[in-house]
């Protein structure tokens, strides 16, 4: 399971951990909640690749009485499954449910500058109040912290920002903590087949490039917002500063102001 705040990385880190031998990357899990509920948006209750015709999540019925995870390794036939939901009380459950069932729980702290993930948002969001999207990654991060270092399995804490930069070193560290098998090709998280619920958009769609691009009902389809990074992406794994020339300088001084010394020790790339 994968903690921390959205518009982190978590969609990269849990597409390059689903491509281990016996694994199998689910995106956010919580929608599962959502599957095949013509109440919620296409893009919340199906395959974000796929669609509702998805060869894994149309057939997929979830059993609240029983081990989530262990229902979706075995429609899938994997034994490792990466969720990418980072909610609190979601990751508590499952891993009451884990040890319960006898399994084994482990968790990732992924931690990544606040100033771009707040560039993020206000892009994502620019009719939403600043000071309340700080507030709320700070929140986040503190709750993320906390359930942290509480926890009592397997667990490791991943900056974005390294993943990013030194990607084989990264995952290589990952896999020996977990006693994954590691391999080289997990690095090319654009190769073979992902069906994520939920998740970033634009990191999906150049995983799913082939599948998806000129494809007018695809649900994975680039806005305006999103266009200009993800539509010309190499499909390589790169770092991503864009807080520095799009953040606005009324913005970058309210975050200093209410959450400099709170990032800093996530700062990056001063």
């Amino acid at each position: 399971m994968i903690c921390g705040a959205g518009h982190s990385g978590s969609t990269l880190l849990g597409l390059i951990l689903g491509r281990a031998q016996g694994a199998f990357y689910i995106g956010e899990g919580a929608k599962v909640r959502f599957l095949n509920d013509p109440r919620k948006p296409l893009r919340k209750r199906a395959c974000k690749v796929c669609g509702e015709a998805c060869p894994v999540w149309s057939s997929f019925e979830w059993d609240q009485d029983r081990p989530l995870y262990r229902q979706i390794a075995a429609h899938v036939g994997a034994n490792i499954i990466v969720d990418s939901t980072k909610n609190p009380a979601w990751i508590r459950k499952r891993t009451a449910e884990l040890d319960e069932a006898g399994d084994q729980p482990a968790l990732i702290f992924l931690q990544r500058d606040g100033r771009a993930v707040l560039n993020s948002r206000f892009r994502k969001y620019p009719e939403r109040d600043a000071a309340e999207q700080i507030e709320s990654w700070k929140t986040q991060i503190a709750a993320s912290r906390e359930i942290f270092e509480a926890f009592a399995g397997p667990k490791t804490s991943v900056r974005y920002e390294e993943l990013a930069t030194s990607p084989e070193t990264v995952i290589q560290q990952i896999c020996e903590t977990f006693q994954l098998p590691y391999a080289r090709d997990m690095l090319d998280f654009k190769d073979g087949e992902s069906h994520p619920l939920g998740g970033n958009t634009g990191t999906q769609f150049v995983a799913a490039r082939d599948r998806v691009d000129g494809d007018p009902d695809a649900i994975l389809q680039l806005t305006p917002r999103t266009k200009k990074y993800y539509a010309n992406h190499s499909g390589d794994i790169r770092l991503d500063l864009r807080w520095k020339s799009e953040m606005s300088a009324p913005n970058l001084a309210l975050f200093n102001t209410l959450a400099g010394e709170f990032n800093a020790a996530m700062a990056w790339g001063e």
